[in-house]
């Protein structure tokens, strides 16, 4: 869908009739609710310069009709340049089963969508700010068919959307570093500035050298001041070992650590709980994060487990409608709900935590219900949805009514009125 969100406000202004969430509610039994009250917000210059108590009288305000405030979404791992989103629809395909199906498959259809991969690019950064997404984390591909085209294309989608959207650009060798020859192409990605991180894809099954495939890639890293963001989809101990050659290296370049991210990490699933706590235990020392697109065809990710012993957990849409999955909203909202549900978390308190998968862990409430966001000096980036907390949000996937942008304010519809 096209976005309809019209600009509001900029600059310097008031917005009042803003409801925040101030504290938690408990009884001998724990948390049963969330307190909220109407706040008069000051915003200048992209931030956050004023948390007052409301004036609904206040004719110079834009008024947020008492819609809740939250920290803008953030998608963490998403792939804008090769959505069929804008294309006429079609499902997967059972003929295609394998990566090395799916690379084979890319190599044909590649030239004829960077054709239109920009405008298809646009399109779903709209779809993403429809659901109040203002910044994610994007990989894009770096073969021999498309070269750094991809690339390209991406930019001048992003340059196009600048004023609503940010993303940090991930160079990934999705047909293998050595199984088609894209090192070199990989190693000319990371010399550029725009590139926030250095991919990776299944060093055993696709490139059939662990240890060479992860070394490469921290080298280069290290080399020009990158990050890690690798794809695992191996299973069994070969996707195990992986991740655990992947930590030792990370320990032994303590620069990467804290920039290091395992996405997908299939391999977690299908492991005992104390193998999960020894795996688990090993990234969280060397900082390495997991980044989940939940659910994936069956596979239960042990989240719980892996953030009770410290592994930062992100998640992303990963494909939207596309020819890898015919799934995908781009609702990050919609994933938390999803995460919610299969794990369990259905109270007012677990259902608030929840949210943070949907803001990169940014919350209004602490743990103990101490009001931590937002705060005067915060960058402007949020949403206002139809919830009247953060657990109703998840737990009905709340719409997104506006969303602000490095202080830009835009509505979908200046005449909306609250339905509940």
């Amino acid at each position: 869908m096209e976005t309809t969100y019209a600009t509001l406000a900029a600059g310097k202004y008031t917005i009042k009739n803003v409801r925040l969430e101030t504290a938690f509610i408990t009884d001998e039994n724990g948390v049963t609710g969330t307190q909220t009250d109407l706040f008069c917000m000051e915003i200048n210059d992209g931030k956050i310069t004023g948390i007052n108590p409301n004036n609904e009288h206040s004719t110079d305000a834009v008024d947020a009709k008492e819609l809740l405030m939250l920290p803008a979404f953030r998608d963490m791992h998403v792939h804008l340049d090769k959505t069929l989103y804008g294309l006429p629809w079609q499902a997967l395909s059972p003929k295609r089963r394998t990566v090395q199906d799916m690379i084979a498959y890319e190599r044909e259809i590649i030239p004829e969508l960077l054709k239109t991969s920009t405008r298809r690019a646009e399109l779903l950064i709209d779809l993403l700010q429809h659901y109040g997404t203002t910044f994610a984390r994007t990989h894009f591909n770096v073969d021999t068919t498309s070269g750094l085209r991809s690339l390209e294309h991406l930019l001048a989608a992003l340059d196009h959307k600048k004023e609503r959207f940010k993303a940090e650009l991930v160079a990934f060798p999705q047909h293998g570093l050595y199984y088609t020859d894209s090192a070199p192409l990989l190693k000319e990605a990371a010399q550029l500035e725009h590139v926030n991180f250095i991919g990776g894809l299944d060093p055993f099954s696709i490139d059939a050298a662990i240890e060479k495939a992860i070394d490469f890639t921290v080298q280069l890293a290290v080399d020009h001041h990158k990050g890690i963001d690798i794809h695992l989809h191996d299973a069994g101990k070969e996707g195990i070992r992986t991740m655990e050659y992947l930590a030792e290296q990370v320990l032994r370049n303590p620069q990467l650590q804290g920039k290091t991210f395992v996405s997908h990490a299939f391999a977690l699933a299908y492991l005992q709980p104390d193998e999960i706590a020894r795996i688990a235990e090993k990234l969280a020392e060397a900082n390495v994060g997991i980044v989940s697109s939940i659910p994936f065809r069956g596979a239960v990710m042990p989240i719980p487990a892996l953030m009770k012993y410290g592994v930062d957990v992100l998640v992303g849409n990963d494909n939207v409608q596309d020819y890898w999955s015919t799934f995908g909203t781009g609702n990050m909202l919609q994933k938390a709900n999803l995460m919610a549900e299969l794990y369990g978390w259905v109270t007012e308190f677990d259902l608030s935590r929840t949210l943070g998968f949907a803001t990169q862990n940014v919350l209004p409430l602490t743990d103990d219900g101490t009001m931590q966001w937002p705060k005067v000096g915060d960058d402007a980036a949020l949403v206002l949805v139809d919830a009247s907390c953060s657990a109703e949000a998840v737990s009905r996937i709340s719409e997104t009514v506006a969303l602000m942008h490095e202080g830009r304010l835009y509505w979908k519809d200046a005449g909306y009125t609250r339905h509940i």
